[in-house]
């Protein structure tokens, strides 16, 4: 009696486990289904746009003056952007993970603010205040200085969605490694100077470096706040991602699927710097 509930029982579980060994194949396969509908289809479609006549004719799109003149206004937004964020991110990560002051929390907060609204909003806020009709945008046009549908409206909106970045990775870092190494170091003597190239520096770098790469990759990638503040002024305030909007619009269909080719190989290295810094991060936790 005892030995059909046993065997009746192993059955019931062999029945459960087997029940039970659907769900995550259901759940695997749904998610790779909504990944394939939303990024491998379309990334597979760029490539083949692009390159479907041959290699030729994607290579000659790269000739074109205002492809070149979006890449360079493209490189020159990172270029400044970049370490102006990467600046400003390290002194409000050492001020809000080092000390504890009124208003931290809302520093905080806005700090966050670009993850939290929508870019055309930004990109409308810049409007509002660097526009001619603005509340600083007649002192700088009396100055003779165009802030919006320039350079300088570029940069600042770009400087804007890509602010949070290196706070956000470099506070944590700095939390988990504590104050004792500095403490030593400055009671050894150094510097605070010294103690920051020496002490700190080394124990937040990789986070730093995590950060400084979102940061490029959103400067980068940028679209809805540069677009309202640019103009899209082919050959003058135009990037790369304002670009391919542009040419696709105006049935340049080759070019705007070259220039996406080009931004896609711009994420995929960003995906492998980011997968090595990671690996590193998980290794200096071991």
């Amino acid at each position: 009696m005892k030995n059909s509930n046993s065997e009746g029982t192993l059955v019931q579980r062999g029945r459960n486990q087997k029940h039970i060994n659907w769900i995550p194949i259901i759940l695997i396969g749904s998610s790779l289904i909504y990944i394939s509908l939303i990024i491998y289809i379309p990334a597979i479609n760029v490539f083949y746009q692009a390159f479907h006549k041959g290699i030729e004719p994607f290579l000659s799109n790269f000739e074109e003056p205002d492809f070149l003149n979006a890449v360079k206004v493209t490189l020159l937004l990172a270029l400044i952007v970049v370490p102006i964020n990467t600046v400003f991110g390290l002194c409000a990560a050492w001020s809000i993970a080092r000390h504890q002051f009124p208003g931290r929390t809302l520093l905080l907060s806005i700090i966050d603010l670009p993850l939290s609204i929508s870019p055309v909003v930004a990109g409308l806020m810049m409007m509002l205040l660097y526009g001619r009709q603005g509340w600083f945008g007649s002192w700088f046009h009396d100055k003779g200085i165009d802030i919006v549908f320039a350079l300088p409206g570029m940069i600042l909106a770009t400087a804007f969605v890509s602010m949070p970045f290196v706070v956000r990775e470099v506070i944590p870092v700095l939390e988990e490694s504590g104050t004792d190494q500095e403490e030593a170091a400055r009671t050894l003597g150094a510097s605070d100077w010294q103690i920051f190239w020496r002490v700190t520096l080394p124990n937040i770098r990789w986070g730093l470096m995590y950060g400084i790469l979102l940061t490029n990759a959103r400067a980068m990638g940028e679209f809805g706040a540069v677009s309202v503040v640019s103009g899209n002024v082919a050959n003058t305030t135009q990037s790369l991602p304002l670009f391919v909007e542009e040419a696709y619009k105006d049935y340049n269909t080759e070019a705007a699927f070259s220039a996406a080719v080009l931004l896609a190989l711009l994420a995929a290295v960003t995906l492998v710097i980011k997968e090595i810094l990671e690996s590193k991060t998980r290794i200096k936790d071991k």
